[in-house]
């Protein structure tokens, strides 16, 4: 009997549990309760507030929170700032917001051309082609100070920096398929599109030869199938690096610092859908 009203018992949490309708809606997250803005190593306080006793969390905005859920997420936070203060270190400057988007955008072009060169570098071989993706990119860049912990969140997969070679008969297929089930940042080619068709392909400035080999750079995730792409298909000298994304990228940033100048880029029109 207690078995049967336990299953009972439960069959009702169920039902009414599956009858309960939820709905998720977004929102931004502005601070417009407190003041709080993110912070960098050196402005925690001014930043993220400060707590006055155990209960008490007094917010940027001046705003004071006494008891509750607040003061205790805000003690949460707050202790934590000493462990992260390493990666709140400003390494850069953005002289304007990267927002990521398709099918080209100034932040895609700044990775995909950046990586181009580091493969370059890498392999000793000329690299004509750059293919990533968007889902690559975690991150927007910000304006303003650029912070470790912004490069990091920006590419934290660890995918290996790849070089091989492609003959542009498979580069056209590549593109084709880039051209038809959605696009991914390239470098190095400007393509046109319409339709769903790739009409036109320029690498180094002239046409696609389907005979010639060019060189490519990708990263691991790509090769066999990531994100539905098999840049490795058909290819030959084919080279995986221990270097992640990361691995050149965080360099790559900190040179542009030493070299007193800001992170920036630009679109330019290297891939065009047409009406």
């Amino acid at each position: 009997m207690k078995h049967f009203l336990s299953v009972l018992v439960l069959g009702l949490v169920c039902c009414l549990a599956s009858a309960q309708k939820f709905s998720w809606e977004r929102a931004v997250m502005d601070g417009s309760r407190t003041g709080v803005v993110a912070s960098t190593a050196d402005n925690v306080a001014e930043a993220l507030g400060r707590m006055d006793g155990e209960s008490a969390y007094c917010a940027p905005n001046g705003r004071v929170f006494r008891g509750g859920v607040t003061p205790k997420v805000a003690s949460l936070l707050l202790a934590a700032q000493e462990k992260m203060a390493p990666v709140k270190q400003v390494i850069a400057h953005s002289t304007r917001e990267m927002i990521r988007r398709g099918p080209e955008c100034e932040l895609s072009n700044w990775f995909v051309d950046a990586l181009m060169a580091a493969a370059e570098r890498l392999s000793g071989k000329k690299v004509s082609l750059g293919i990533v993706n968007f889902g690559g990119i975690r991150l927007d860049m910000p304006e303003g100070d650029v912070l470790l912990d912004d490069i990091m969140s920006m590419f934290p997969f660890k995918n290996n920096i790849c070089y091989l070679e492609l003959s542009g008969k498979d580069i056209l297929a590549l593109l084709q398929q880039l051209a038809s089930s959605g696009w991914q940042p390239v470098g190095g080619a400007r393509c046109r599109v319409r339709d769903g068709r790739l009409v036109s392909a320029e690498i180094d400035g002239r046409p696609v030869e389907e005979d010639r080999y060019y060189g490519v750079a990708t990263i691991s995730f790509l090769l066999d199938g990531g994100d539905g792409i098999a840049v490795a298909k058909n290819s030959r000298n084919l080279r995986i690096f221990d270097e992640y994304i990361l691995d050149v990228m965080l360099p790559y940033v900190r040179s542009l610092t030493a070299a007193g100048k800001p992170i920036e880029y630009s679109t330019d029109g290297r891939i065009v859908f047409e009406d």
